[in-house]
């Protein structure tokens, strides 16, 4: 039976960005609650043609429509099951053989290739990882948005 750190593996990419919180992620909350909405929405499209008339809202209805297919249809297995191979800290890690930056002797580095923004919430999740642990820090970052 897998430890609790070997299931927050499976979650948490080697960078510290929770996985099960992005759109594009196979299991995650923002594929299935589109999928739901999709489901909800049923046979809104006829509608929607006469509320475009009155409601200036409904007129980018079909844009909408598009982003939310897209995010129904989340397929990525998380970084590390990913055959992703454009992400430098997931293939550091793997050559260091450690789950995480901060666990290296070099952390931090400028080696991520990440721009300033996630350069910025990366050292913050592997340093919060650092001072109160895996588990703590999964379970805090959990009740969190993903693209603050």
């Amino acid at each position: 039976m897998p430890t609790e750190y070997e299931e927050i593996l499976k979650i948490l990419a080697p960078c510290g960005i929770d996985c099960s919180h992005c759109y594009a992620y196979e299991k995650g909350k923002i594929k299935e609650l589109s999928k739901e909405l999709l489901f909800h929405l049923g046979g809104f499209d006829e509608l929607v043609m006469d509320l475009k008339k009155f409601m200036p809202a409904f007129k980018n209805y079909d844009s909408f429509k598009e982003v939310l297919v897209n995010f129904s249809k989340g397929d990525c297995k998380g970084c590390r099951n990913s055959s992703f191979k454009g992400c430098a800290v997931k293939a550091c890690c793997n050559d260091k053989k450690i789950d995480f930056c901060f666990q290296c002797d070099e952390y931090p580095c400028k080696k991520s290739g990440f721009d300033e923004r996630l350069y910025k919430k990366w050292r913050t999740s592997n340093d919060k990882m650092k001072e109160i642990g895996v588990e703590a820090y999964y379970e805090k970052q959990k009740k969190e948005a993903c693209y603050p």
